[in-house]
């Protein structure tokens, strides 16, 4: 689905939630399972993923997302690094990032965060011959977001796949099929409910990075 289809159908979720009663606005511990809450976590997650489609980086966007939604006193992503063991590239990513098969690439994974609020979590492969020294010796020393390290290099974002972890909702909702009935249990979401998967290129058209995104249920707004 196009960013333009994902953002259509977002607005006409957002129309059909504006029609129902006002609810109140305050943050709720956890999301009650009612036709409501459901269409609101979709819509919800529909618009975060058309934004992150049509903007090159994604520590931007949570940015934006996170001033929009109040999701912290200052609407600023941290990266949080996480040591441990490299993650093995992924099958075909050096055919991906035009590399040879005994070319350099570091990995590093972080957790994007809004200040004490984990947005996602990032798995991040790279080629430190197409970064400035200056870029490196940052990524190896510090928890700056990636997309802001390498923001000189005015690169371009090729999403490779999009998908959605979780759907509140059943398959062909949106045909007339009838929602689920309200119940008095709450919401069953998983820990990530998002994943984009993505290149990374030089003005020159050259690939230097492979990232998989995984955003966590802290990017929904509590009902």
């Amino acid at each position: 689905m196009s960013p333009s289809m994902m953002r259509n159908s977002a607005i006409v979720l957002l129309t059909w939630l504006c029609a129902l009663p006002v609810v109140a606005r305050e943050p709720a511990p956890s999301w009650p399972d009612t036709p409501f809450t459901r269409t609101q976590a979709l819509a919800e997650l529909q618009t975060l993923n058309a934004d992150l489609l049509s903007h090159p980086s994604a520590t931007s966007t949570l940015e934006h997302w996170c001033g929009t939604h109040h999701l912290a006193t200052e609407a600023k992503i941290v990266a949080h690094r996480v040591q441990g063991a490299d993650k093995p590239l992924p099958e075909g990513a050096r055919a991906l990032l035009d590399i040879g098969p005994n070319g350099p690439v570091r990995y590093r994974r972080v957790q994007l965060a809004c200040g004490d609020v984990v947005l996602s979590d990032a798995d991040n492969w790279y080629v430190p011959a197409r970064l400035t020294a200056a870029m490196n010796q940052q990524l190896d020393n510090s928890d700056v977001p990636f997309g802001k390290v390498v923001q000189p290099l005015h690169f371009r974002r090729q999403t490779l796949s999009a998908e959605l972890l979780w759907s509140p909702l059943p398959n062909g909702w949106d045909s007339g099929a009838a929602l689920p009935p309200s119940s008095d249990k709450l919401l069953a979401i998983p820990a990530h409910v998002l994943q984009h998967r993505a290149l990374l290129y030089t003005q020159d058209n050259q690939p230097f990075s492979l990232v998989i995104e995984s955003y966590t249920a802290n990017v929904l707004v509590r009902p």
